[in-house]
Order: C-alpha cells, then sequence, then structure tokens
C-alpha cells in the first residue's frame, strides 16, 4: 500500500509541466498583432515628400538656355515651316558642323541661326559668346513682356517679317529692267532673320539702351506686325517696290 502512493506522487507533477508551454505561448501572439500597425508619420514629412514631385520637369524635355520650354511652338506658314528648326535644344551652337553643306541651314537651330545673324554687325563680329549673351537676355526679356513663350514670338516675328516679293534686274541688250519675283521660302527666312538684326542695331545705335533690349524690341515689334519697326518697314518697302516693277 505504501508503493502506491509513491507512483501517485510522483505522477503528480506532470501537469505542472504542461502548465509553463501554456503560459508561454499567450506572449508570441500580441507579438505578431502588433507588426501591421505602421509607427504614425507627422504630417510635415508627409508635406516634404509630395513637394518635390511637384517641381520635377518632364520626362525628355529640353529647355532653350535652360529656361524656356519650346515643346509648344507652332508655325502658320507651312512654306517658311522646313527651314525654321525649332527642335529643342539647350544650347544652340554646333560649332560650324553644317559649314559648306547645301540647304544645311535647315537644320540648325532658328535661335542659333539668330545669334550668327548678329554677329554679321560690326559690334558683334566674332564675338559668338557676345552674341550668346545678348541673345539669351533678349529672351527673357521677351518673356517677361509678353507674358509668353519667347521662341514663338521669334517664330512669329520671322513669319510676318519674310517679304514674299522682291526686285531682280533683267539685261535686255544694254538696257537693265527690274522685274519683280517670288521669293522662296530659304531666302524668306534668311531675309527675315537679317531684318530683325539689323533693326536691332539700329535701333542701339539711337538709343542708350543695351542691345539686349533693342534686340527683344525688335522681334516685339516684329511679332504684333507694328510698322514702328525697322524689320516690318524693310519688308514693306521691298514688298512696295516689287509691286511697282510687276
Amino acid at each position: 500500500m505504501e508503493g502506491n502512493p509513491d507512483q501517485e506522487g510522483s505522477k503528480a507533477p506532470e501537469p505542472t509541466a504542461v502548465a509553463p508551454q501554456a503560459v508561454a505561448a499567450p506572449p508570441e501572439q500580441p507579438a505578431a498583432a502588433s507588426e501591421p500597425s505602421p509607427p504614425p508619420v507627422p504630417p510635415e514629412h508627409k508635406a516634404a515628400e509630395v513637394q518635390p514631385a511637384k517641381e520635377l520637369p518632364r520626362a525628355g524635355s529640353v529647355l532653350m538656355f535652360g529656361k524656356f520650354d519650346v515643346s509648344g511652338v507652332t508655325l502658320r506658314d507651312q512654306g517658311m515651316a522646313r527651314y525654321i528648326d525649332i527642335t529643342p535644344v539647350a544650347v544652340p551652337h554646333t560649332g560650324g558642323k553644317h559649314t559648306n553643306k547645301p540647304f544645311a541651314r535647315a537644320k540648325m537651330s532658328v535661335v542659333e541661326r539668330l545669334i550668327n545673324g548678329m554677329m554679321r554687325t560690326e559690334d558683334f563680329t566674332g564675338k559668338k559668346l557676345k552674341s550668346y549673351k545678348a541673345v539669351e537676355l533678349s529672351f527673357g526679356i521677351i518673356a517677361q513682356k509678353t507674358k509668353s513663350n519667347p521662341l514663338q514670338v521669334l517664330v512669329d516675328a520671322l513669319q510676318n517679317v519674310a517679304p514674299r516679293e522682291e526686285v531682280t534686274r533683267l539685261q535686255y541688250g544694254g538696257i537693265s529692267v527690274p522685274k519683280a519675283v517670288d521669293v522662296a521660302p530659304a531666302r524668306r527666312v534668311d531675309l527675315a532673320l537679317r531684318y530683325i538684326c539689323n533693326g536691332a542695331l539700329e535701333t542701339s545705335h539711337k538709343s542708350k539702351k543695351p542691345i539686349e533690349e533693342c534686340l527683344a524690341d525688335e522681334i516685339i515689334g516684329a511679332a504684333k506686325n507694328d510698322m514702328n519697326s525697322f524689320s516690318v518697314a524693310k519688308k514693306e518697302e521691298v514688298e512696295r517696290v516689287a509691286a511697282s516693277a510687276r
């Protein structure tokens, strides 16, 4: 009979070994439940993350002079559209890449052609950097005065200033006779750029304004078909002489 109580006493501690396992299991459940809940983010950090995303430029966009977007420029004159290159470039400088190539000017940015046209004047001969800075500053003045894209204003000015007729000389024996002829689209662009550059130079000689302001005023006046503009007056004169020689 004494042996039986000892056996029962030895079996009694068995349930106590199971009890610690049942107690150790509950702490794992609150740890798993606490993982899905992320820490709260203050509103200041959220605003800081959203603001830079709005200021990022569009993918693949190239800004003229690093400031002006030229993607929305349009041309009305389809004849001149082939010879006015409005491809977006950051720095309009090819370094003579298209020199001595036929009709290579059509592949050159119209802004670079304007810079080269300013270099042909007596004050900017051979001074590419000076002419480049003058055109860049004039674009900033145009954007400030017109609140529109400077390249669009330049394209409108070229289309308004380009003459459609001019006079040539025909020889009949020993007599020279003037004759009105149509102007080719490529020559129309060349003459328009020449008139604008010469007009800016003439205006700078008659006033104390810097050359960039004179160039900006000349382009704005040509875009508005203002008769006070040198280039518009020159175009009207050429067409009037051609009309009289028909």
